[in-house]
Formats: structure tokens, sequence, C-alpha cells
């Protein structure tokens, strides 16, 4: 059961704060106190009247909503269970991104009502310094499971709610969002808090069992009824036996801190290695089995995995599994939660007569997605078309894309042409930068796609045609369309599934895409990058995305020497290595630095990554999020450093 603040040190604090603009500790939790400050240090007043300014405007949520569609998805079902718990309180079900913004929730009628007029609402945001000391932005600020009732809210018009917040991570330890139940504060229970620890729990394992999908799992309990619960540990591991993912409760029965994943093998904490639990598991697959930590302490371990194959391993320091990939998707996908969830969603429409509408930045790897799209389909065998519609001479288009009859212009092949769309009759047609079409060409391209014919110049008659449609686009096409520059009854047409791939500077599977690039570009030797650069590289803009960082590292590896395997800074062109700085500009990896053996080694990381800092926030001018991903870290750890 959840201990309060008297009401009457809040009473007093609150009364001390308004005649003196401070408070005092006595009596008040911590925690709350810590926000009080935060909240005051924000520039609030706790009968501070509420502004529209608060709230993400339509665009902001759907932008939102698209971002953390993982989340949502894997969330949903969970609130709905959690709901039914709470339904009796007449209160509601909140979860909020880690921005702290209202994306989902589910609430009893007269309650949503009250909460409204304080803006608990989706859209609004609850970062502390909008709306002080309240269970989702301080969750959110503390990392950690926060309970706020009554008065202990900063702003006076919050003072009816009870809330209960908890963080939901990653499986790489990032803060993710938070689930909250909030009510009327003469309605708490003391399991509330139970309830969403539990739910919290639920969704980061369902979001780990989803994202490493494809690596091998293992499931652990101290207990073996425990396997299987809301309450096991799950840990994913790499191909050669490195543990890369986990969620709380693995990391706790393992000693671990979220700061271990990718700089810890299993063998440094398990007396078993990876090739004897996969003999287990072919022996006898689904059956958990024992095992010894280092530390002397027993588990039991359950493998999962959903490799198509698992073929025998060879007995070495380590093991090494060769994943058969089961499709031309499959083998883009190397880790990242936002490339996973457009591979899925792509996944479900091949072989339907659904479009696909790819999104995203120049260069994030719009037309590798598509071929790989017509690769995986019923299709694979059937011509791929591609027509990049800003490149085309806008006198030449219409010819281009419909073909034209025998002498149907001047200048015209004798014996006509099929034209690209003929072309890709049985097929796939592709077209990119859409959004650059002339609007002439929209218009024969929707009569096209409506009729399933094509009609080229100078002909009589149409022709059948029958093709699966994709189109990608950089610029906003939704926005385009509502403005009259791009014809609205066109991008519905094509807008059957949209997908918006990750920028390269967003993707969380950096070193596994590298090392995806370069078998790519060099299959007949290993070639690899040093720890520290790929740790800059990592951190960098990457204005022109995968496009850019592939003509990279193409031509890093023809500046490697005849006996060189490793791709160091001296391979790289020279306006790179001035745009990536010295190596103090990124903060120092676990796996590929050691702190300085010596007195001063604590004095020494401090001024390094205080350096660091300072770097990225002079580079990104000041914005956060930018100097954060350059730094590869969190907001929340960006601003607990700044604060430290």
């Amino acid at each position: 059961m959840r201990t309060t603040s008297p009401a009457l040190a809040l009473r007093q604090a609150r009364l001390h704060l308004q005649e003196h603009g401070d408070f005092r500790l006595d009596g008040i939790d911590e925690r709350v106190a810590r926000s009080w400050r935060r909240s005051m240090s924000a520039g609030l007043l706790p009968n501070a009247r509420l502004t529209e300014t608060e709230h993400a405007s339509a665009s902001g949520l759907r932008d939102a909503l698209a971002f953390n569609v993982d989340l949502l998805s894997h969330s949903r079902p969970v609130m709905e269970f959690l709901f039914e718990q709470v339904r009796h309180s007449q209160g509601m079900v909140i979860l909020a991104d880690q921005r702290g913004t209202l994306m989902h929730t589910l609430g009893h009628p007269e309650f949503l009502g009250k909460a409204e007029r304080v803006a608990l609402s989706s859209g609004a945001c609850w970062q502390e310094k909008y709306r002080g000391t309240n269970a989702i932005g301080t969750a959110l600020v503390e990392s950690s499971t926060v309970e706020i009732h009554g008065a202990e809210h900063f702003l006076e018009r919050n003072g009816f709610l009870t809330c209960t917040a908890a963080p939901i991570m990653s499986g790489k330890g990032e803060l993710m969002g938070v689930i909250d139940i909030s009510g009327d504060h003469r309605g708490s229970h003391p399991h509330t808090l139970g309830l969403v620890n539990m739910a919290a729990s639920m969704i980061e394992n369902r979001l780990l069992s989803a994202t490493c999908r494809r690596q091998i799992r293992l499931h652990l309990h101290a207990q073996l009824e425990g396997i299987g619960s809301v309450a096991e540990g799950i840990v994913a591991l790499s191909d050669d036996g490195w543990i890369v993912g986990a969620n709380r409760a693995g990391l706790a029965l393992l000693r671990l801190r979220s700061l271990d994943l990718g700089a810890t093998p299993l063998s440094s904490v398990m007396e078993v290695r990876l090739d004897e639990l996969l003999s287990r598991h072919r022996r006898r697959a689904g059956q958990p089995s024992q095992v010894h930590l280092l530390d002397g302490s027993v588990l039991f371990v359950q493998l999962q995995t959903d490799k198509l194959t698992l073929p025998a391993v060879q007995v070495a320091a380590a093991a090494t599994v060769h994943v058969v990939a089961s499709d031309a998707l499959s083998r883009l996908d190397t880790g990242d939660l936002r490339w996973h969830s457009a591979t899925e969603k792509a996944r479900r429409v091949l072989d339907k007569p659904i479009p696909l509408l790819i999104q995203g930045e120049s260069g994030v790897g719009k037309e590798l997605f598509a071929r790989a799209v017509h690769d995986s389909s019923a299709r694979r065998g059937a011509p791929f078309v591609a027509i990049n519609c800003a490149a085309l001479p806008e006198n030449l288009i219409e010819a281009e894309l419909f073909g034209y009859a025998p002498g149907a212009f001047t200048g015209a092949r004798r014996e006509g042409s099929l034209g690209r769309l003929r072309e890709a009759h049985g097929g796939t047609l592709f077209l990119d930068e859409i959004g650059d079409m002339p609007m002439a060409m929209q218009t024969r391209l929707l009569r096209v796609l409506q009729e399933r014919r094509v009609t080229p110049l100078g002909a009589g008659h149409g022709v059948d045609v029958d093709f699966a449609l994709i189109c990608a686009t950089h610029c906003k096409l939704r926005e385009q369309a509502q403005s009259g520059a791009f014809r609205s009854d066109l991008y519905y047409r094509i807008n059957g599934l949209t997908v918006l791939l990750p920028a390269l500077r967003e993707r969380t599977d950096f070193e596994a895409l590298t090392l995806r690039l370069l078998r790519n570009l060099q299959p007949d030797l290993a070639i690899t990058v040093a720890s520290d650069l790929l740790q800059c590289l990592s951190t960098h803009d990457w204005p022109g995305n995968l496009r850019q960082y592939v003509n990279v590292l193409r031509t890093a590896i023809a500046m490697l020497d005849p006996h060189e395997t490793c791709i160091n800074s001296q391979h790289l062109p020279d306006d790179l290595v001035q745009d990536l700085g010295p190596p103090a500009a990124a903060l120092p990896s676990t796996s590929a630095v050691k702190p300085p053996r010596s007195d001063n080694a604590s004095h020494h990381l401090g001024e390094l990554s205080r350096l660091a800092i300072r770097q990225a926030l002079e580079a990104s001018r000041g914005n956060m999020s930018q100097a954060a991903r350059r730094l590869g870290i969190s907001r929340q750890t960006l601003y607990r450093k700044l604060s430290d």
C-alpha cells in the first residue's frame, strides 16, 4: 500500500510556496518535492490557468501515433484488460509516448468529462514543464513508477485526481512511453500500483518478443512455473551469443544493467554456452532446462526462436548460427523497430489488390524496400518497373508512361512503344517521387488505375494492364493533397497502405545494418569498422541517409590496403572526417573503450562525458533531441547528465 504525504504537510507547503515562493520539505515525499522544484523552475504557478499551447495539433497527434505504431498495437489489448480491472472505480487508463503526449485513453464516461476539463485527453502533452507534478510527466523524468495523489499535484486544478504511472521500456533499455491509471482522488485503491506495474511488464514483454522475433530468446525464471508468466525474464541473443536485448526482469535475474546490453556475452553470466542451449532445444524443443549462473545461483531457461531453421552449430569458442531468411523483406530487416513494423505491414498486403505508399526522406531505401516487396510476392518472376517521376522530362513523361502507336508523332520509333505501364504487366509498377508528377499526368494515371487500361498516344483503343502498384515520396503527400498541389482522388487511390521508413539517424540497428551493407559491398572478405569509428558514424546526421552511407562504405573499402580488413577514419573522405569531429565527440562505448586505470579515472570520464555533451549541443545548435541522437542516448539521459 502506498504512503501519501500527510494532507497537513501538503497544505503547509503550498501555503509557504504562495507566501514565500518556496516550500519546506518536511513530510513531503522526496520525488514529489523534486518534481515541485522542477515545476517551479519551469515557471509554473500552482493556480496557473490552462493554455491551448499544451495540446498537439491533429497532424502532430497523427505523427505521434504513426511513430509509436508498435507501442500502440501491443499496448491496446493490455489497456483493455487493465480497464476491466478498474472499471468499477470510474477512472481511466492512459497511454502516453516518451514525450508525454497522450495517445490512447479508455475511461468511464462520467469521469472522462471531468478529465477533459483539465486536458486529460488524446493529444495533450503532460510533461512536467506544462502540467507540473503529475504521474505521467514525473514518471518520465524519474524513469520509475510514480503515484501522485490529490494535493501532491503541483497545479491546484489537478488536485481532484489520483494518478499512478509506470514507464514502458524497450528491450534496449530505452524509455518508450508510460501507462497510467487516473481517477478521482476519493476513489484511490491500494492495488493500483501493482496493476500498473503488471501492465507495463506485459507491454514490455509483448514488445520484446515481437521485435526480437527472429533472434534467439531465453525465457528465464528462478522457478520452473514462472516461465511464461508476466514475471519471467526475457533475454535476446545475437547469433554469436551476445546479450543484445532484455526486459527488466531479465536484467535483474542476470545482475545486469541496460548499459550492458550489446556489450556482454552470455558466457560471462552463465555456465553454459549457446551451442549447448541450442543442442538441448533440438533434443527437447520447448522444454525448460536448468542452468547455473557464474555467481552460483540457478535459473530455469526456455529457449525460443522463430527462425525457420536452426542448423547444426559447430562447437567453438563462440557458436555461430546461420539464419535462413524467409523472403526478401526479411533480408532487409536488421532489427530496427520502425523498419520491422513497416516490413510486417507490407507483408500483410502482399498479393492483395492494395496499393502501397512508401514515405520517408530521400535516400532511406524506398526503392530497395519496394523491390523487396516485389521479390517477396507471387509476382517475383515478373517485371519490376521503377519510374522516377521527378527525373522524367515533362514533355516526354506521357509517352514514357503510356507508350505510343507507330508514327504517333514526329521522331517516334517506327514500331511504336509499349510504355512503362504496359512493361509492368503481370509484375509490379513502382512510381518513385510521385509527389513530383505533373498534374496533367496525375489525371491520366488516375484513369488508368480506375479502369486498369492504358491508351497509348495515337492509339484508338485501350489495352488491359495488370500490375501491383507501389508508390514512394519524400513529400508530405497528405498536405499536398489538402492544398491542391496533388490530386486528392489520386492520393486516396494510391494510399491503400502507407508505411513510413525511418531516417538512418533514427535507426536503432546501426551496427547490424553496417555489417549487412559491408557483406553486400564485399561478400568475399569479412570487412569490419573500428568500434570507436562505428560509434561516431552511428551518431552522424546522415542527410543523405542510406544512399550516402553506402557510398561512404564503398569508398572506404576501396581505400583499404590489400592486407587491411578494418575500416578506420583514415579510410574515410576528408569532409566526412571533419564533420564527425574528434573521437571525443562520441560518448565512450562500454564495449570499445576501457576506463583509464588511474586514481582520477572517474574524474577523467566525467570530463570526457561533459565535453562530449557540450560538443553535441554546439553541433546541434541547442536542439536537445538531435544532441541526444548524436550521443546515442535518450533525451531523458541527456537531461539527467546536464543536471548532474
